[in-house]
């Protein structure tokens, strides 16, 4: 009979180094120490590089290509895990011990069905016959509130959502019923509205069969709603170990208290003003409409991405463009950009047309325009030096070469507050924030009036991306450039913006001020948007299920559906009769704010200031 008192995991003196066969090793993790209860779930939190991760396989007893453990112990219910053989090891991985990776995606076969591959684990370790691993899957899915779980397992991947196939492979990781489960950044790559159904189903799986699990995550907020206890590591090394609570409300270490300045706006940040907008606006983007396929008889693209889309910036002004995956966000900074020619409609740069395919812009045209990729890694050329990388678009716009050159780079890389010797490094040889920070000076190499910066902060960690942030608002007050900053991350768009475009579907659903996005009444898109991003507090997960999964109303059948508002399927809002026939029209709600609805503001108000049934509230159209 197991003593329920003693640890599930003791790790004790965990040694982790990597390094070049034959070559010299560098220790990554520093004989760390700490218990994970059973039932418990500890949160493992820092930036890249902190040994997460690291830390996370080696309770399995991995260790990643480059990398051995080498010292201390790793104990699962009484095994040493770094004393097993492979064989021993294999038997362990998947039954005692199971892993939900970050890309759902590159852990699904996409030639087999979902239901074959979750199963899989349970027959291989022969817990239970191929009948009962089935329903045993199904019975995960409906706990995972995946929908149709009967039938969804006879589904290819790529016929699921992103959301979907998280969830699934999280049922393929408890099929066995392991006693510890390692989640690592397992929603990092999801929209906020899709996260908050993976952590509820997440959270109620693990409370519901009582098992232990590591969060492994750089997101305070997002491991606020899942962890007892928390680990905050930096360099290797424990920095601070403690309750949930007390790691959020009274950290002792100062690398902790950073992390959670990271996420906390300070007034001064809340309280920045950018000048106020010329007459004449910078950019003037009016009805682009842009997609792909056949023609319709209007002359525009069979399937839209974007749908008569209105933005406008004044210089030294920041719009923000927020949305989901597939709102179109990207797309319209490509289309700004020239590199997706708009189908229909004008883009004005102080008040003259830009020709909307780049090929037929002048060269002074593109230099005033540059955009700022997601991914640094793919945007930079991995053998170019980064004085290479800053020096060709100082050639290409301004004609500078040799010691003038040499001169810009410096100044540019001091611009973004980089070190001079970055210069004769190449990107492989960099951190993602400083990677990051090279693509933004080499946009600014070009002395442009314009920055598309396209999720720019999404793929670094909180200190590094608000680092970022910190010299984007910095960049602006000393240059006057503006931005269309890029996000699907509501904290960092009212952060950083003046004015805030919402996206949904290709549709602008909402426009407005960032202090009129700051409190309600929202479009009910916005509202699921504000509802949905996690908040710095215990419990929050719990609350937020009331406030974003409201019942819909039943409607009837839709006319001129390609009209009708972009969102009804989704809108606890609709009212049968009218959204499922019309198509809404701009409101202009006293705090300025123009949103897509046919809810009055006063509507708009009630429904979002606290919960109420799903048609409770009285329609004023």
């Amino acid at each position: 009979m197991r003593d329920e008192s003693t640890p599930l995991v003791e790790v004790r003196g965990l040694r982790v180094v990597g390094g070049r066969p034959g070559g010299a090793e560098t220790t990554i993790v520093h004989d760390v120490d700490f218990d994970i209860g059973r039932g418990e779930v500890l949160a493992l939190i820092g930036e890249s590089g902190s040994g997460k991760t690291t830390i996370a396989l080696s309770l399995m007893g991995h260790a990643r290509t480059g990398c051995r453990i080498a010292g201390g112990s790793v104990k699962l219910g009484g095994t040493d895990v770094c004393t097993l053989s492979a064989q021993e090891l294999t038997a362990l991985r998947g039954r005692k011990v199971a892993y939900i990776a970050q890309s759902a995606a590159a852990a699904f076969n996409p030639s087999r069905t979902i239901l074959d591959q979750v199963i899989e684990s349970a027959l291989i370790h022969k817990t239970m016959t191929k009948r009962d691993a089935q329903a045993k899957a199904v019975e995960l899915f409906r706990a995972l509130a995946l929908p149709e779980p009967e039938t969804i397992g006879k589904r290819y991947p790529h016929q699921v959502s992103g959301g979907q196939l998280q969830r699934l492979m999280a049922a393929m990781a408890l099929i066995t019923d392991p006693e510890l489960v390692i989640l690592d950044e397992p929603t990092t790559a999801l929209d906020v509205t899709t996260q908050i159904d993976v952590l509820q189903a997440f959270k109620s799986v693990i409370r519901r069969c009582g098992m232990s699990a590591v969060y492994v995550s750089h997101d305070l907020a997002v491991v606020a709603q899942m962890a007892d206890r928390i680990v905050v590591l930096s360099d290797g090394v424990i920095r601070e170990t403690g309750g949930t609570e007390q790691i959020l409300h009274a950290p002792a270490h100062p690398y902790t208290q950073s992390l959670i300045a990271a996420v906390t706006p300070t007034d001064a940040e809340r309280d920045a003003k950018a000048a106020p907008a010329a007459p004449a606006p910078l950019l003037d983007v009016r009805g682009a409409v842009a997609g792909y396929g056949g023609r319709t008889a209007k002359g525009w693209p069979a399937k839209l991405i974007l749908h008569e889309v209105d933005l406008r910036i004044g210089r030294g002004q920041t719009v923000g463009v927020i949305g989901e995956s597939g709102s179109g966000k990207t797309t319209l900074a490509k289309v700004i950009a020239g590199l997706v020619p708009a189908t229909a409609g004008q883009i004005l740069l102080d008040g003259e047309p830009l020709a909307l395919d780049i090929g037929k812009r002048s060269k002074e045209q593109h230099r005033r325009v540059q955009i700022v990729f997601q991914n640094a890694d793919t945007a930079l050329n991995p053998v170019h030096t980064v004085e290479r990388t800053l020096a060709r678009p100082l050639a290409f716009y301004h004609g500078i070469r040799g010691a003038r050159a040499r001169q810009r780079v410096a100044e540019l890389l001091e611009l973004v507050r980089l070190p001079q010797a970055v210069a004769g490094r190449r990107t492989g040889e960099l951190s993602g924030g400083q990677k990051q920070r090279v693509n933004l000076a080499r946009a600014l190499a070009a002395e442009p009036d314009l920055i598309l910066c396209d999720e720019v902060t999404s793929a670094l960690d909180t200190v590094v991306g608000a680092a970022i942030m910190d010299l984007l608002r910095d960049l602006q007050a000393k240059l006057g450039v503006s931005y269309v900053f890029i996000t699907h991350d509501i904290a960092k768009v009212r952060a950083i913006s003046d004015d805030i475009v919402v996206l949904y579907a290709g549709r602008r659903v909402e426009t407005g001020s960032r202090d009129a996005l700051c409190a309600p009444p929202y479009h009910p898109y916005s509202h699921l948007l504000v509802s949905s991003a996690p908040e710095l507090r215990a419990g929050w997960l719990d609350d937020a299920a009331e406030r974003c999964h409201r019942p819909l109303v039943p409607i009837g059948e839709r006319e001129n559906e390609a009209e009708l508002c972009p969102f009804l399927s989704r809108c606890a809002m609709r009212v049968d009769g009218v959204c499922n026939r019309t198509a809404p029209s701009l409101r202009t709600l006293g705090n300025g704010a123009q949103v897509l609805c046919h809810r009055s503001e006063e509507d708009l108000a009630r429904f979002q200031a606290e919960p109420v049934p799903a048609g409770g509230v009285t329609v004023q159209l």
